[in-house]
């Protein structure tokens, strides 16, 4: 994934004021209850095996072989899962280095006609330098994205099979996107160039500018997970999520809390993101990010970020199917 943390306390002190009016509070776990069957029917092994289905296709860089058949994969599995309508945006993006990216974004569809909606989203698309790579000799080789790309895709494709036995009392869209994480890097930006935030999510950004929902019900709020496979991952509140999405927040590490999982979705402040989510609250869709773990104590994100080291062997099947269960519960008790 991209991602480039927001250092600046002050920064996200006035998102938190200004935004959400209140601070960051403990969401309290609901009554207990029997979560619907079709939660039970998520399973972690499937997950994983989606997750090495798209490593296996090699790095899927936008323009790539791999990157177009993963966006063909990808389809076939939300037609085979039982997707309504399954639908491709393909375009181009401009890259900060004045690169033209081919892109396809991916929208499948479940009880279209439902006029309450949840977004749930996640990129595909992989990053094309290892640039945090502690091997200065492999920064400039791509990466498999196991967990930065492929650990929210599989999730997601999971969620839809699940969608497809049991439907949910909500219609669920599912966004896959691509050009999110070529963003802004120094060993390959032109002299001169700097980051003003807006290289990243260049998929979403395209999606978003299409208007998507125009003359539709748009979604009452979005689910982005990105990086959500690592083994012994946490999930802290993001800060963006908590300024302009908090009762969303609280309403997810409520059900990960009545599922057993607190110590996965630890209910504490974490840092600040720009990643897809924030580009969906733009477009006017409350939205909450699902990341690890940016954990205020560390700053940053997990060691295989941005490296060779982000593979398959450093991918938890049980991490994926926390993450499936606590957003399936969510959209089951959904009303």
């Amino acid at each position: 994934m991209n991602r480039k943390l927001l250092i600046a306390a002050a920064i996200a002190a006035c998102a938190f004021t200004a935004c959400s009016g209140r601070g960051t509070s403990a969401a309290s776990a609901p009554a207990a209850r029997q979560p619907a069957p079709a939660v039970h029917t998520f399973s972690d092994d499937s997950a994983f095996a989606l997750v090495a289905a798209q490593v296996e296709m090699g790095p899927r860089t936008p323009g790539s072989q791999a990157s177009r058949r993963c966006a063909a994969w990808i389809e076939s599995r939300l037609r085979a899962a039982g997707a309504d309508t399954v639908m491709l945006q393909q375009g181009s993006v401009l890259r900060y280095d004045g690169t033209t990216l081919p892109a396809c974004n991916i929208l499948g569809r479940f009880a279209p006609q439902a006029s309450r909606r949840v977004l749930l989203a996640a990129h595909y698309d992989t990053r094309p330098w290892a640039d945090m790579e502690p091997d200065a000799a492999q920064r400039m080789e791509p990466i498999d994205g196991a967990n930065d790309g492929a650990s929210g895709v599989a999730v997601l494709l999971e969620i839809a099979r699940c969608l497809g036995l049991q439907q949910a009392p909500v219609g669920v869209d599912i966004l896959l996107v691509d050009a999110e994480d070529s963003g802004y890097g120094e060993l390959t930006a032109p002299p001169g160039t700097r980051d003003n935030g807006d290289s990243w999510c260049l998929g979403t950004q395209m999606w978003t500018a299409s208007a998507p929902y125009a003359g539709t019900a748009s979604p009452a709020y979005a689910i982005l997970l990105d990086m959500v496979g690592g083994q012994g991952a946490r999930f802290h509140r993001e800060q963006f999520s908590d300024a302009f999405a908090p009762r969303i927040v609280d309403r997810i590490w409520a059900e990960a809390a009545a599922l057993g999982y607190a110590d996965t979705f630890v209910n504490e402040p974490g840092g600040a993101v720009i990643d897809d989510h924030v580009y969906l609250r733009r477009a006017g869709i409350p939205a909450v990010d699902i990341i690890e773990s940016l954990n205020p104590a560390t700053g940053s994100f997990p060691p295989t970020w941005h490296t060779s080291q982000d593979n398959i062997h450093n991918i938890d099947p049980a991490t994926l199917g926390r993450v499936g269960r606590t957003v399936l519960s969510l959209l089951y008790n959904e009303k």
